[in-house]
């Protein structure tokens, strides 16, 4: 299947629709299986312990598999998660940024599922893992 979005068009998405985490979220690669996503991490999405927190990489692995669906189905607003599981499996690095791997399993035009893996820049384990599925609206 076709892209029907680029990098340059799911930034502006991002800006026009969830300004929210357009600043902190940045898509850096972009393939036909899925995508890849970099979370600047700041002292705000820090917890207790000197980690980043459970709700900060939830909010990456989201925020990942909606890009990855959007660079191919295009600027739906309405797509929405309807389950989740996440993995945490090791303490992120405070002080590195989050790389999130995001790869479409199914794409049909109701649903789609994906999975994620996140790591602490610079390193080769995986902090996190995700599985995510997401409702598509009718056209």
């Amino acid at each position: 299947m076709e892209r029907k979005m680029d990098i340059p068009a799911l930034q502006s998405f991002l800006a026009e629709q969830f300004p929210q985490v357009a600043n902190t979220v940045q898509v850096t690669a972009l393939s036909d299986e899925g995508l890849t996503v970099r979370l600047s991490v700041s002292n705000d999405h820090l917890r207790p312990g000197g980690t980043v927190s459970g709700p900060t990489m939830f909010m990456l692995a989201d925020v990942a598999i909606y890009l990855a669906i959007l660079a191919r189905i295009g600027p739906v607003a309405l797509a929405v998660t309807t389950n989740c599981s996440i993995d945490f499996m090791r303490k992120p690095a405070a002080n590195a940024d989050l790389i999130c791997t995001a790869r479409l399993l199914k794409l049909g035009r109701v649903l789609a599922v994906g999975d994620v893996m996140i790591h602490s820049e610079g390193q080769a384990t995986p902090v996190a893992r995700a599985s995510l599925t997401y409702s598509i609206p009718p056209k």
